[in-house]
């Protein structure tokens, strides 16, 4: 995957994780800095048309520099091709800053088109912070073959549409192969279930030079982010389909902590420090000191760039178990205050920037020419010949080697993709105690520690 998306995908899961960060909103950027070789093709302008000036945020910073330059190179290529239409670019990282979103979105401040995490969107929604653009779906993207699944984040409970995706990830098991070779197990066959994982850990760890079989978070909400994953890979939920209790207190959520303790303080595969969070994992994976941990595909480029890992060792399974997996993504709504002329304009945008194989986001040949990594097995957000397409597409011009990641790509579409809950930090932060408890504490009590939680959960979700 190309490293503009790698950054909106990073931005995207510290988020998730709990992870706060600070910065300026949106700035006024230079929106006339384009780059003078445009890229890509599109359909006709309508050059008869009314003109139309979109404010868009979310254009990579400046210390991105592939990833500006080819989004300067897209708006280049878009305004050429649709002469009435005005792109203003506004430069802001990381695009969902929590500092900001809200701010801007309770006074009004919005873009006319603005990027927005999954999670958010239904609080954009119970804000009443973006346009209707039900009506305007089929006129633009009719074709595209978006994954209905997906569109199903930007839609409100009666089945109005207000937003569109830009891309996706799901979480899956991230594994050193070369770790896998030294303790005898088959790299091209990573486990499948949670015993298998645990078996796995304990032969890594086993085989010696101090190596760790498994790591997970337990520190700053990523406990409770990653508990909230394993629940769901064995078919649990966090809280009950009205939205009103918590479901934590179960035996696939007592299954999950007690897989925890049984590979922590039994066979002894997790190592002795924890508290860890995701750049301790990382660090460890990259390193070569660690077996497995669960993931989003992404992690696999960021071990090797800024961890110092080997490309060939990292490989990628699908979550244990598999009935189901957390997810995510990302993708823009429109401020209420939208023209129709601007709602259109901006589906079009987005149909070039994200929404067409071959071009603007996946523009997967321009990534290579770029020496970007091209090949990660990230969820496409089509169905049908355009998911085909993609994938033919990255294929064809993949830097990776797409071999290791084999059974998450045979997995995907086929394990359920589920979305954090509602309140996730607030969720998460309750949570994390619950998970660092069980892997700091060899007496630690589950079931009241799960039982404590539910009540707490369920508490939150009555504050609503």
């Amino acid at each position: 995957m190309r490293s503009s998306t790698r950054y909106r995908r990073s931005s995207a899961i510290l988020l998730a994780a709990g992870l706060l960060f600070t910065g300026a909103a949106c700035s006024d950027d230079d929106s006339g800095d384009k780059a003078s070789d445009a890229g890509g093709t599109a359909g006709p302008g309508d050059t008869g048309a009314k003109k139309v000036t979109l404010t868009v945020n979310c254009k990579p910073p400046r210390t991105a520099e592939v990833d500006r330059k080819q989004w300067e190179q897209d708006v280049e290529a878009f305004e050429k091709l649709n002469p009435n239409i005005k792109i203003e670019s506004k430069d802001a990282f990381p695009c969902s800053d929590p500092t900001t979103f809200e701010a801007k979105l309770a006074g009004n401040q919005m873009e006319d088109l603005f990027y927005v995490n999954y999670t958010n969107v239904q609080t954009v929604l119970a804000r009443g912070g973006a346009a209707d653009i039900t009506q305007y779906m089929d006129k633009v993207v009719k074709d595209k073959e978006l994954r209905p699944d997906l569109v199903k984040f930007f839609q409100d409970a009666g089945g109005k549409t207000y937003g569109v995706p830009r891309t996706n990830y799901s979480m899956g098991l991230i594994y050193n192969r070369a770790l896998f070779t030294k303790a005898g197990l088959d790299p091209d066959k990573p486990p499948t279930t949670w015993d298998e994982v645990r078996a796995a850990a304990k032969k890594i760890a086993d085989s010696g030079g101090g190596n760790v079989g498994y790591a997970d978070y337990s520190a700053s909400n990523q406990g409770g982010w990653h508990f909230v994953a394993e629940l769901y890979s064995r078919g649990g939920a966090a809280i009950s389909a009205d939205g009103k209790t918590a479901t934590v207190d179960t035996p696939e959520g007592r299954a999950v902590l007690q897989t925890l303790h049984d590979m922590r303080w039994t066979d002894n595969s997790m190592g002795s420090k924890q508290l860890l969070t995701i750049n301790d994992v990382q660090q460890m994976m990259g390193s070569g000191r660690l077996g497995m941990y669960i993931a989003a595909p992404d992690n696999v480029t960021q071990i090797v760039n800024e961890f110092g890992g080997k490309l060939e060792d990292v490989g990628l399974a699908p979550m244990p178990d598999g009935k189901g997996t957390l997810a995510g993504g990302d993708g823009y709504m429109f401020n209420k205050k939208c023209t129709p002329e601007q709602i259109e304009a901006g589906l079009k945008w987005l149909e070039f920037l994200a929404l067409t194989p071959g071009k603007g986001l996946n523009d997967w040949a321009r990534g290579k020419q770029d020496k970007e990594p091209v090949g990660l097995p990230e969820p496409a957000i089509w169905t049908g010949a355009a998911a085909k397409s993609n994938d033919d597409l990255k294929a064809q011009n993949a830097t990776l080697p797409v071999g290791n990641y084999k059974s998450f790509v045979e997995a995907s579409g086929k394990v359920p993709e589920i979305a954090e809950p509602p309140q996730a930090q607030q969720i998460y932060s309750v949570l994390d105690g619950v998970v660092s408890s069980v892997l700091t504490k060899k007496d630690a009590d589950i079931a009241k520690l799960l039982t404590d939680a539910n009540g707490k959960i369920t508490q939150l979700l009555g504050k609503q």
